[in-house]
């Protein structure tokens, strides 16, 4: 099927490649694709549902039938466009949704189905009997979803992520993009042109025209070199994805897609985040189909894409063709084919329409089915009463063109409908600073387009505040867009709407019969859109079929929503670099490196490695050292770094409103050297996290939060003072990494805190809750005299760079008093035993007055969230926090475990609560655990059942207060 003197390819350079095993010889340059065409394969996939065979639709990124596997194992890569994937020695590719074979599909028997297969069967008949749903529906729906598949395994291609700023980027390299792009850096802007496609050129690729005198291939490639020499960063086999706040932009780049073997640096796909001051969309329009009987055979496609094949690949689409089109674009394709020595019809639906080369034309005619099974054969057409086969392997359909509106959709802009060209194009303004241009705003003449893209990008220039350059339009064809608008043809038959999820005319009416006439409801009921294609093809058509069946017009009908991807993305590409240990940032904290000599096993808290114990020759469990740590810090003294926790500076006038606004209780009243604890709530009336806040100086605070809500508080702090009162004279600063911080905690606390400092600390000079400056062997720190294991504690901070020798030191000094470092295991139990509450318990469904503190709220001042937690649902009976000892203390309790009433069924609604943190306390031999139990403060000695499936535990317990040591606090204060 190649066509000598015709196309692009290479033809001295040949490939050779696998499809479904089989070796295809094709050129450099080709596609899969166009590489199986040339050699006459039209059955490239199955369709979703009815496993209906089809051929390629399209020639770009658009195409919903051409879907293949490439690679095997690991690297497989499931869903890629046959249209897309440029060929290389050695690539493997696979049909997909077939079996035994692509040409012998089992599953092909689904098309007999297709009466009970109709729109909306599925949420018809997986309803009942209520028991085939766990059995036989669920099971028999995943084995069927999806259409290729994954491995399983790790794939072993890295992706890249990058970054790059402009202050133009241009979205599309055909006439419009380029003349923008040749216009902004004539003008002195910086530019990046970016274009989905091998080469720059866009429709002048595909298209026999002339711009300025020259073939429109020679005329873009020249331009593409001027541009290179103005310093234009031309990037090609990158697709702008998605349009974002600021001036954002997501751009994937195809790097090694189409090499053989290439450098085990060199990433498979790069995700650009591309700043842009302003923007030029010249993404061009997609043409669209007309829904007919049997319009989805192999063989069947658009006319622009037989265009493509023909002109830039130098394939013929089929020996007989046959065009159905509504309008004048089809009659240039007509007549390349014809040119080309193919035997060419055109079916147009309009009348008094005569050929413009040598083809023969059916005017006021339409075509009302088709024959072939694996492979397109003939073509019946009606004309008036008249009706009549045409022997045909090719047909190809063309209904008009719709401008590539949706990126300009991706900000919750709506595009605005054009009667003129039938069809939607850009609304003005939808995204700040992006003009479109060319075919994406309507101008579908060639000389229009160069027009359009020097005009929008001028546009572009003043807002800027850059004075645009006078650059002259190439002499291009300026002939109008003739069109008469048809979408679907009347006859007996299933007419295609959707290719890859098999949605016919007839699914769309039947949706609208059952009263789901808003478009999004339709989208859904029949899944029109809804595949990998996201409905290039077929949206506008069906919004025409749904407007013609609810009496509406197509404007009226209006659109569904277009979002980000605009093509299919891997998630691992999107998160490139998060891939194994870089998952997610890891943080070490200074003493890390030393607790990982002293044999501590790590775990961690949120973003942070901490040591869960340190274990000493002798102790065999984690349990043996865990009891140790603590009796040591209530008997002696224990060292535990704290750096992780969140530590905000707070600085200027307003710093003391904003802490009143954003913690429940009051701050403004806080004096210098002293400390506060305090809750904060979310707008919904929920705790957010707690902490304490230390006034270090007039209009100065340090805010600690917990390690898990650091990133959120700080978020948290900044939309305060940015949205909510930007009036307010404050400035906020994250100190997390600035500062080493160590609690020391046990009856030596202070002896330990005193052989370090000159300054001599005792229970006047610094009582409980105080804070201040001190010098720490010489380097100036900070104390805070503060408690989160119940004992008499400090914690004492100095610069990072001198935490890792601060630990060693302190680690030594507390062994010398009998004590040591304690891990995570032993600070859980510690703050268990004293009723502290961490993430475990204000995990987002709790309010102040559930774990206790609701009288903390002022009622002198406003907070956020004060007003929701005041709603009557939120002070009514509600779980609230308390203590559980089993009856029996050596019954092992854990958290996750649910509460019942004795006597009770174990039932969800006899719930009546759960344990959040649990462990064993040496110091009072026994197990405890901190739980939410409904009305819990008022049941108090209460026996309860505790049940934990899981691990086998079914036992009684007791209902105790939170605070099982020292609950009047004299350990802290002495």
């Amino acid at each position: 099927m190649r066509l000598d003197g015709k196309g692009r390819v290479n033809r001295a350079e040949e490939v050779l490649f696998q499809f479904d095993g089989k070796y295809v010889r094709g050129y450099a340059g080709d596609t899969v694709a166009s590489a199986l065409l040339g050699k006459g394969e039209r059955l490239m996939g199955r369709s979703f549902k009815y496993h209906r065979p089809r051929g390629p639709l399209t020639a770009g990124s658009e195409e919903p039938n051409a879907l293949i596997t490439v690679g095997s194992g690991a690297e497989q890569d499931p869903n890629v466009r046959a249209t897309m994937q440029e060929i290389y020695d050695g690539l493997e590719v696979f049909s997909q949704n077939a079996w035994p074979s692509l040409k012998t599909d089992v599953m092909g028997i689904n098309d007999l189905a297709a009466p009970f297969l109709g729109a909306g069967f599925y949420y018809k008949t997986f309803m009942w009997p209520k028991a085939f749903w766990e059995k036989l529906y669920e099971p028999i729906i995943r084995r069927a979803a999806g259409l290729g598949g994954l491995s399983g395994e790790a794939h072993p291609d890295d992706a890249e992520r990058a970054f790059a700023t402009c202050d133009v980027l241009v979205i599309g390299a055909g006439p419009a993009g380029l003349m923008a792009a040749l216009t902004a850096a004539k003008s002195g802007a910086s530019v990046i042109l970016c274009d989905e496609q091998t080469e720059a050129g866009g429709r002048l690729l595909s298209e026999t025209v002339d711009v300025d005198g020259k073939p429109g291939h020679v005329w873009a490639a020249e331009m593409v070199q001027t541009l290179r020499d103005l310093g234009v960063r031309i990037m090609t086999r990158t697709t702008i994805t998605g349009v974002f706040d600021g001036g954002t932009y997501g751009a994937l780049e195809r790097v090694s897609h189409h090499l053989p073997n290439p450098s085990a640096d060199l990433p498979r796909e790069c995700f650009w985040r591309i700043h842009a001051r302003g923007a030029v969309l010249a993404a061009g329009a997609l043409e669209r189909p007309i829904a007919h009987p049997m319009n989805d055979r192999p063989g069947v496609m658009l006319t622009s894409a037989m265009a493509s094949y023909l002109n830039r690949w130098g394939v013929a689409p089929g020996k007989r063709i046959v065009l159905f089109t509504n309008n004048d674009s089809a009659h240039a394709t007509a007549k390349d084919l014809a040119d080309a020595g193919i035997d060419t019809t055109v079916i147009d639906a309009r009348s008094g329409i005569a050929p413009s080369g040598d083809y023969l034309v059916h005017a006021g005619a339409k075509v009302i089915n088709t024959r072939g099974h694996l492979g397109l054969r003939s073509v019946k057409v009606r004309q008036g009463t008249r009706e009549w086969d045409i022997e045909a392997d090719g047909l190809g359909l063309s209904g008009g063109w719709n401008p590539s509106v949706h990126l300009t959709c991706h900000m919750n802009g709506r595009p605005t409908w054009n009667p003129e060209i039938h069809a939607f194009v850009p609304t003005p303004g939808s995204v700040p600073g992006l003009e479109a241009a060319g075919a994406a705003m309507g101008n579908f003449s060639t000389h229009g387009a160069l027009k359009s893209g020097i005009f929008r990008a001028r546009k572009v220039l003043e807002s800027l505040d850059l004075k645009p350059a006078s650059i002259q339009t190439p002499v291009a064809d300026d002939t109008p867009l003739g069109l008469a608008p048809l979408w679907a043809v009347d006859a007996p038959g299933r007419a295609w709407l959707d290719f890859q999820n098999d949605v016919t005319t007839k699914d769309v009416h039947q949706a609208a019969k059952e009263n789901f006439q808003s478009v999004e409801h339709m989208k859904r009921y029949t899944t029109q859109g809804m595949a990998t294609d996201q409905g290039k093809s077929s949206n506008v058509g069906a919004l025409a079929v749904l407007a013609e069946a609810t009496g509406r017009d197509i404007p009226g009908t209006g659109t569904t929503t277009f979002r980000p991807p605009y093509v299919p993305t891997a998630i691992g590409t999107m998160g490139a670099g998060a891939k194994g240990k870089g998952f997610a940032p890891e943080r070490f904290t200074t003493s890390y490196a030393n607790a990982l000599q002293m044999g501590a096993p790590m775990i961690e808290a949120g973003l942070w490695y901490r040591p869960s114990y340190f274990p000493r020759t002798g102790e065999k469990t984690w349990r043996d050292a865990c009891d140790r740590e603590v009796n040591m810090v209530r008997d002696a003294v224990g060292v535990a770094d704290v750096s992780t926790l969140g530590k905000i500076d707070i600085q200027g006038p307003d710093a003391a409103k904003l802490l009143d606004f954003v913690y429940i209780n009051t701050f403004s009243t806080l004096k210098p050297g002293r400390v506060r604890y305090g809750v904060m709530l979310r707008e919904d009336g929920f705790v957010m996290d707690d902490g304490t806040t230390a006034c270090i100086a007039p209009d100065h605070y340090v805010m600690t939060t917990t390690t898990a809500a650091a990133g959120n508080v700080m978020k948290h702090l900044e939309f305060v003072t940015q949205a909510l009162h930007p009036e307010w004279d404050v400035s906020i600063i994250s100190t997390t990494e600035a500062w080493a911080q160590f609690s020391v905690a046990g009856p030596k606390a202070r002896e330990l805190i005193n052989s370090l400092t000159d300054t001599q600390v005792d229970n006047d000079s610094f009582p409980f809750m105080a804070c201040g400056a001190i010098d720490v062997l010489g380097v100036a720190g900070r104390l805070f005299r503060i408690s989160f294991s119940g004992e008499h504690a400090y914690e004492v901070a100095v610069p990072a760079r001198y935490g890792a020798a601060l630990w060693r030191d302190l680690v030594a000094r507390s062994e010398l008093l009998g004590g040591g470092a304690y891990g995570m295991e032993a600070l859980n139990v510690l703050r268990i035993e004293k009723g502290f509450v961490t993430h475990a318990e204000i995990m987002g469904r709790v309010t102040a007055r559930d774990i206790g503190m609701g009288r903390m709220i002022s009622a002198k001042k406003d907070c956020i969230g004060k007003a929701a937690a005041s709603r009557p649902v939120l002070m009514a009976s509600r779980e609230e926090l308390v203590g559980l000892r089993p009856v029996d203390p050596n019954t092992k309790i854990d958290a996750g475990g649910h509460l019942y009433n004795i006597g009770d069924r174990v039932h969800r609604e006899t719930d009546q609560g759960y344990a959040t943190s649990a462990c064993y306390s040496p110091t009072l031999n026994t197990y405890m655990a901190l739980a939410f139990v409904r009305d819990g403060t008022a049941r108090l000695g209460e026996r309860i059942r505790f049940v934990d499936r899981l691990r086998g535990v079914d036992a009684e317990v007791e209902i105790c207060h939170p605070v099982f040591l020292d609950p009047e606090g004299g350990r802290a204060r002495g």
